[in-house]
């Protein structure tokens, strides 16, 4: 009689039984999910990629996807780099008002969430676009960015950057030894990083200020090496950039011959990838023109 009430017994414990087999077998779920945040991270990659390589069209067109996976994660992070990327865009077609709207907002998402070093990445910017559109003065701007730098201890891209409005703060002062050292400071950062086109243009803003301080020969050699770094990058516009700055110098310099060789060069570089406005606008530069400088 034992052995006839036992099996009923177990057959009610086997559901329960297979339950916690499968339990103790299936794989542990992770604790953080990352799909939409890593989406949002490579579409903000291709947005940055696009930037640099000066393709701004195609970059605002990649932002809008960025932008969309930023909300979507609700991530602040890559909320406020998507709204800085917005802000440089905006900057680099020379939307001023427009940038320093983005990177306002920007700058309210980095505080509300407690980021620091995102905070004063921004408030760099904001700094660079008060110098270019005379909001702040060059000292101003350099206190604040010498007072975010040193707040800053991982994020040496934002150090960089602010070194970089250093030098155009001191430039704009004409202090052009001052300017390049601190042009040298942030290539320092992006070449043993390996960031390339920023290097380059690290390397494009050394020759600027040693154009404007009348020492060509040694803006010949820092486009140069702008070059090196733009062909290691395979960076097109950089190139062409380089090219033009180069032709810039050497016209200054009373160098007829080799101006109009690098002009013709920045011009067929930008014709190689459908710029034919700025093709356009740098052979207008050539010799017979109005005097030019590289900015």
């Amino acid at each position: 009689m034992m052995k006839k009430k036992i099996f009923p017994i177990l057959l009610c414990f086997m559901p329960a039984l297979l339950f916690l087999m499968s339990c103790s077998s299936a794989p542990k779920r992770p604790s953080e999910i990352f799909n939409t945040r890593q989406l949002g991270e490579n579409q903000l990659d291709l947005v940055n990629k696009a930037a640099d390589q000066g393709d701004f069209e195609r970059a605002l067109g990649l932002l809008t996807e960025a932008k969309r996976l930023a909300v979507a994660a609700d991530y602040s992070s890559l909320l406020v780099r998507t709204k800085l990327a917005e802000g440089g865009l905006l900057y680099n077609t020379g939307k001023t008002d427009e940038a320093r709207t983005a990177w306002t907002a920007a700058l309210a998402e980095a505080e509300r969430s407690g980021d620091a070093e995102l905070a004063s990445q921004t408030r760099i910017y904001l700094a660079r676009n008060g110098l270019v559109t005379g909001n702040v003065s060059p000292d101003e701007v350099i206190a604040r960015v010498t007072k975010e730098i040193a707040s800053i201890k991982k994020d040496t891209l934002s150090i960089a950057l602010g070194w970089n409005v250093i030098g155009l703060a001191e430039k704009e002062k004409n202090n052009y030894a001052d300017a390049e050292a601190a042009f040298m400071k942030a290539v320092g950062i992006h070449d043993k990083a390996n960031y390339l086109e920023q290097a380059a243009y690290d390397w494009y803003l050394i020759a600027s200020a040693r154009s404007m301080a009348g020492r060509y020969t040694q803006a010949v050699e820092a486009l140069n090496t702008a070059l090196a770094f733009d062909r290691r990058a395979e960076n097109t516009w950089g190139l062409a950039s380089d090219w033009r700055a180069m032709g810039d110098v050497y016209k200054k310099a009373g160098k007829t011959n080799e101006a109009q060789s690098a002009y013709a060069r920045a011009a067929d570089i930008y014709r190689s990838i459908n710029r034919r406005q700025e093709a356009e606008d740098t052979e207008k530069r050539m010799p017979n023109a109005e005097s030019v400088s590289i900015k």
